[in-house]
């Protein structure tokens, strides 16, 4: 379905969050369950297929292509009748009460630089390349690394609290700093603790701090300082290795807005509210798209 049939539907939520508005297929809706959403392994023919039973009418179906690790490997989104569909656009975002969605493209302690293809029909997660070959972090990422869906970086907006940065014309992403490993294409439901305002190459890459709703310490967490007291460091650690991990390649170190340091949740749900607002701008076509796929 082409982004101009999508429906505006309003959260009705009291937080800064909530009063985004989103742009979703009226039949695709979010079961709640305590373990996040979680997608378990089917096989159809010579493809690796996977199956959310979180997430119905339709059910969202992980159906991976081609060999990992190779140019042609992408791994789409589809409905149970085997349409393709966008994580990016259809999965939705707002799941209230503060939580939202976030699938992984990079599992914790893994080096494949992962990430949905933004310019490709129905925006399936591949392996980003330069000069023709596939890109790896120099080292592991130490946490799961995505994005949060129906969000947006706007190149064409400076931000005037971030040194005037404009957007870098991708989904906003999402560090998630829960203990367990999770797969590539899993959906999780997550709530956001802080964010960091990355400048890479003089772009605003914002980077939302969150942990699952099924990690265990995730009860204890609820803003930036709960984040400094159960995992100490983290914050830290989390701007660091995104501030050097282009040092091996010869390169600048990324610079952060903010002086440089954290911001908390509402500051959080502000880029979340914001970013909301210019993807749903972008799939109404009121911004040009360029060469972005808005299906």
């Amino acid at each position: 379905m082409a982004a101009a049939a999508r429906v505006i539907a309003i959260a009705g939520n009291s937080t800064a969050a909530a009063s985004s508005f989103l742009l979703i297929k009226t039949p695709f809706a979010l079961q709640r369950c305590s373990n996040g959403l979680r997608f378990n392994n089917v096989r159809r023919s010579s493809k690796r297929l996977f199956s959310c039973n979180a997430i119905y009418n339709p059910q969202v179906q992980i159906k991976q292509e081609g060999q990992p690790e190779t140019l042609d490997y992408r791994v789409f989104f589809e409905d149970t009748s085997g349409k393709k569909i966008s994580p990016w656009h259809d999965v939705p975002l707002h799941l209230g009460d503060g939580v939202f969605s976030f699938i992984v493209e990079i599992p914790k302690e893994s080096s494949a630089k992962m990430e949905v293809a933004t310019d490709e029909p129905y925006t399936p997660i591949k392996q980003d390349t330069k000069e023709g070959k596939l890109r790896y972090y120099p080292y592991n990422i130490n946490w799961n690394y995505g994005l949060l869906p129906q969000t947006w970086e706007d190149p064409s907006l400076p931000n005037s609290e971030v040194e005037g940065a404009f957007g870098d014309n991708d989904p906003v992403d999402v560090v998630e700093i829960g203990e367990s490993r999770r797969k590539i294409g899993d959906i999780l439901k997550v709530k956001p603790l802080a964010a960091l305002a990355m400048i890479d190459e003089g772009e605003l890459d914002w980077k939302i701090v969150a942990i699952s709703l099924d990690d265990p310490r995730a009860s204890l967490v609820n803003d930036i300082d709960d984040v400094e007291k159960h995992f100490p460091g983290t914050l830290t650690a989390v701007r660091d290795w995104f501030r050097d991990y282009k040092i091996p390649d010869g390169k600048p170190a990324n610079k952060f807005g903010l002086g440089n340091k954290a911001a908390n949740k509402d500051y959080a749900l502000k880029v979340i509210t914001e970013t909301n607002e210019s993807w749903a701008k972008l799939v109404k076509r009121s911004i040009p798209a360029g060469e972005l796929s808005l299906v």
